[in-house]
């Protein structure tokens, strides 16, 4: 830097002013007392400043652009996922006028010129610390981003996600309306394309199903480059190619069966009234539009949507009712159940002749799950002993268990065989009758 000096012929000076230049900077000037030049200490305090400046250069949103957008390039590599949930702030949110990080009085700004009959003078009043904390957290509460909020019923698998989501009825067509349905989105993805001439083209892809909850439903897929388009020509879609699937007591399902679609495999086993539907997510969906209402449900292999989708509804359609099992097999269809207290119930019966015993072939199944399951088998996980069972205890209480382990199949079996309660020494001490007790 090269500085120039003044009139220095006196051992003190009135204030001078200095000129600093220099190739990088602006000439600016300073003006400082300067003392004896005798003096060991002799210094000229010289203030470099750079008036020009990137954040000075630009407008707000100018900046506020450089830092949350994000370019072609970057976009179509997957950058900026998050982009949507940062926003510009107004920093000038929460400012007051004549409020700063100093806390001054301004009569006529900050406060009235004249309050009561005194008039207000300036004066510096005393600091806040939490003034800047202050300041961030209205910031923060305002300009931050708002998930949206939906009710447990009305939301997804993921939160405020598409997939999972109602979506209501089907447009109606023409003076056909879609009353009683409702549709159900099973999956909502972006999709990426390649071509020579457009290059890499984005797309919305949408799976959905549609029912009613009485055994009517149709699912179909919409593409198209807006989300909200894709859904909605999926919905619409959907409407349109709808199947008819019998239920068992109208919420069921009429036995177990095994579906395979691709390398997807599922075993879907029936259950009682009042068990739930215990299945993947999608299966759940299905049955909730379908109209099923319990049901379990394991799905092996991929777990592709569509897959498990296509699979499920095949193994809908190709169920068998009871009807169709006693005519198939030319015998009765009992059902043993335990709220029967076990007691056989006809279900079935064939229209032509009954086969008699010797006409059943030696390698016939007749077993009801393995005929409807084609043989097959779930894959269960090896059950292991509790770590109680390997304790002395436990050997201990068994022994004490033994004499009444069996009493409830014992009053069972009896139940079944005589008819009543009654013990094989009934005939020789008919004093040993069961007496029900009565309150």
């Amino acid at each position: 830097m090269a500085c120039k000096l003044f009139a220095l012929r006196s051992i003190v000076f009135q204030p001078v002013k200095t000129c600093v230049a220099s190739s990088s900077y602006n000439v600016i000037l300073t003006e400082k007392t300067i003392t004896s030049p005798f003096n060991p200490t002799f210094n000229i305090w010289k203030n470099s400043v750079r008036h020009t400046s990137f954040f000075n250069k630009l407008p707000a949103n100018q900046l506020w652009k450089s830092v949350l957008s994000v370019s072609n390039a970057g976009a179509k590599k997957g950058r900026g996922r998050g982009r949507g949930k940062r926003k510009v702030r107004d920093l000038n949110r929460g400012q007051v006028i004549g409020v700063g990080k100093i806390n001054m009085l301004w009569p006529g700004l900050s406060a009235p010129i004249i309050r009561g009959r005194e008039l207000l003078k300036q004066q510096r009043l005393p600091d806040d610390p939490e003034r800047t904390a202050k300041l961030m957290a209205f910031r923060d509460s305002i300009s931050g981003f708002r998930s949206l909020r939906l009710s447990p019923i009305e939301r997804g698998f993921t939160g405020s996600r598409m997939p999972g989501r109602s979506i209501g009825p089907p447009d109606p067509i023409g003076e056909d309306n879609f009353h009683g349905f409702d549709t159900k989105v099973l999956e909502f993805r972006p999709i990426l394309s390649m071509s020579g001439s457009l290059g890499r083209t984005r797309r919305f892809m949408a799976v959905c199903i549609t029912g009613n909850g009485q055994g009517l439903a149709g699912f179909a897929i919409g593409k198209s480059k807006e989300g909200m388009a894709a859904i909605r020509k999926a919905k619409n879609r959907a409407g349109q190619k709808l199947m008819h699937f019998e239920l068992c007591d109208g919420n069921g399902i009429f036995h177990d069966f095994y579906t395979q679609f691709g390398s997807t495999k599922i075993f879907v086993t029936k259950k009682g009234d009042g068990y739930g539907l215990v299945c993947h997510r999608v299966i759940k969906c299905m049955c909730e539009i379908i109209g099923i209402t319990d049901l379990h449900a394991k799905v092996e292999g991929s777990t592709n949507v569509q897959h498990i989708i296509k699979a499920f509804l095949i193994g809908l359609l190709q169920q068998k009712t009871h009807q169709q099992l006693a005519e198939e097999k030319k015998l009765h269809l009992v059902e043993i159940r335990s709220e029967y207290e076990n007691f056989p119930k006809l279900i079935a019966s064939p229209s032509t002749k009954v086969r008699e015993a010797n006409e059943i072939l030696k390698d016939e199944t007749l077993d009801f799950k393995r005929y409807v399951m084609n043989d097959r088998v779930v894959l269960r996980r090896k059950k292991f002993p509790q770590f109680y069972m390997t304790m002395p205890h436990y050997e201990i209480y068994l022994k004490k268990l033994e004499k009444r382990r069996n009493h409830e199949k014992i009053r069972l079996q009896l139940i079944a065989d005589r008819g009543e309660l009654k013990s094989f020494l009934h005939d020789k001490y008919p004093e040993s009758e069961f007496v029900a007790k009565t309150e």
